[in-house]
């Protein structure tokens, strides 16, 4: 059986959370396109909630030195630029169609 390094287990790490921020974006646009709008507490609620789960994720790769800090927080910083963007294209798209 071939061995693991470290260096693969970290890429593994890295892929993962990646995975599971995408599918909070994901969850989120399908929130918006078919149940709710920023403003909503369900929003709200399963963003705080997929964004908490993800962040202690990440500091749990950390503490095992799976990533580095700095990776981890360019995950959060990611997931909340698409986000963010996405909440843009959400009110431009509502303020057109009023």
């Amino acid at each position: 059986m071939p061995t693991v390094t470290a260096i693969e287990i970290q890429q593994k790490a890295i892929q993962m959370l990646q995975a599971d921020a995408e599918k909070i974006l994901k969850l989120i646009e399908v929130q918006m396109k078919n149940f709710t709008m920023p403003q909503c507490p369900l929003y709200e609620e399963v963003l705080d909630t997929q964004m908490f789960g993800l962040s202690r994720e990440i500091d749990f790769a950390v503490r095992l030195k799976l990533i580095q800090e700095d990776t981890g927080k360019r995950i959060l910083q990611e997931l909340e630029r698409k986000l963010n963007e996405l909440n843009e294209l959400y009110r431009e798209n509502k303020n057109t169609s009023e």
